[in-house]
């Protein structure tokens, strides 16, 4: 009987269910897109766990990783691993490559680490079958599987970066969103294509295993001039406010959103409600209860958000997906198999089930005007 209600009036049902769709299409973009994003932030804390990053004085740092301004002078390896507590030190350079204006992320990395030392960065993560790491003075380099995909590169295949040509000799076998769009080689093959001579922007700092590493960073500091010693609690307090706005951000325009959209469905319900007074008093003055014209409003709203959010959920995530992929300049075609991880199963039902329960909330005020009806005035007044 609701459904048959709602269709009695199918431009207004219509225009109802699109209104919250557009709402939910938004609510969907916008949050898949943030917690994309925080994933990413997040993720890239489980890179040099328990160890310390070193970097620049002037360096912005997200989570492990220098995003802007100061270098270090490579010969700084030998003096941290000076430091009393200091097992190792492996230097790094990552360059952030941006093709577009409008890109937000890089398109890839490419990471220079020192001949031997890949496990410093990637642990345990296995390279595809026939693969195998760069070779000492060779122009060579391990790719991620993102990249893979996306330009169709297997082993033995040659890529061009900035007039190098570069011999791809491994894939690595990865859903990371860093290593997945990362270009790794030697260090010094790095600082030769991007002309960093004997510069670096991190070093990784491998404490004993007696040592607190709290005290090691201290110590590096004051040994140390012009550097900063990151521990791992340190790197997530620098990403935390970012997160927290980022958070915030999205639950803002979520809440401004679902307001819109229950007043657009109360609206709605409102006129249906204004057109059928006398089918609600007739139902009262045969006996029908109180509450079934409750049930009966709440439940045709409950419907009209289910189907907009529904709508709303798989239009978004179409729309999450095309912003991704003009934001990294990745072919929107390699989201599609991963479209989950843009937009995860748990977010959408949390988006449904809200919506619904916005819609049922937004029924109950012209559901209360309705059974509180006279039954006298309005029979005489229609009939």
């Amino acid at each position: 009987m609701c459904l048959r209600n709602l269709f009695r009036r199918r431009v207004r049902t219509f225009l109802c269910v699109l209104g919250i769709a557009l709402a939910t299409t938004l609510i969907v973009a916008i949050g898949a897109t943030t917690s994309r994003y925080i994933y990413v932030i997040k993720e890239m804390h489980t890179y040099f766990s328990g160890k310390i990053v070193v970097v620049s004085k002037g360096a912005i740092v997200i989570e492990a990783f220098p995003i802007a301004t100061g270098n270090l002078p490579q010969t700084m390896v030998e003096k941290l691993k000076q430091v009393n507590g200091t097992k190792d030190a492996v230097p790094m350079l990552f360059i952030y490559n941006f093709e577009g204006a409008l890109e937000a992320l890089p398109r890839n990395f490419t990471i220079g680490i020192p001949q031997g030392n890949w496990s410093a960065l990637v642990g345990f993560t296995p390279l595809k079958s026939g693969g195998r790491w760069p070779s000492a003075n060779e122009s060579e380099a391990v790719i991620g599987s993102s990249l893979s995909d996306q330009f169709n590169l297997t082993v033995g295949d040659a890529i061009k970066l900035k007039d190098y040509d570069l011999k791809v000799t491994g894939v690595l076998n990865t859903s990371s969103a860093l290593l997945s769009r990362s270009i790794i080689m030697p260090l010094d093959l790095v600082q030769e294509i991007y002309g960093y001579n004997k510069l670096v922007n991190l070093i990784v700092v491998e404490p004993r295993g007696e040592v607190n590493t709290a005290k090691l960073a201290e110590r590096i500091e004051t040994e140390i001039a012009n550097v900063n010693a990151l521990t791992e609690d340190e790197r997530t307090d620098l990403a935390r406010p970012l997160i927290s706005n980022l958070e915030t951000w999205a639950l803002g325009i979520r809440t401004v959103l679902f307001i819109l959209s229950m007043i657009f469905v109360t609206t709605v319900a409102m006129m249906n409600i204004s057109e059928r007074r006398r089918d609600f008093a007739t139902l009262d003055a045969i006996g029908a209860p109180k509450s079934f014209i409750f049930k009966v409003v709440t439940i045709e709203t409950g419907l009209m958000g289910f189907f907009g959010g529904l709508s709303g959920i798989l239009l978004g995530s179409f729309v999450a997906i095309a912003v991704a992929s003009v934001y990294t300049g990745i072919p929107i075609s390699l989201f599609f198999p991963g479209i989950f991880d843009i937009t995860p199963p748990i977010l959408m039902l949390e988006i449904l089930a809200s919506t619904v329960a916005v819609s049922c909330i937004a029924g109950i005020i012209p559901s209360i005007a309705a059974a509180r009806m006279k039954i006298t005035e309005v029979l005489r007044a229609e009939y």
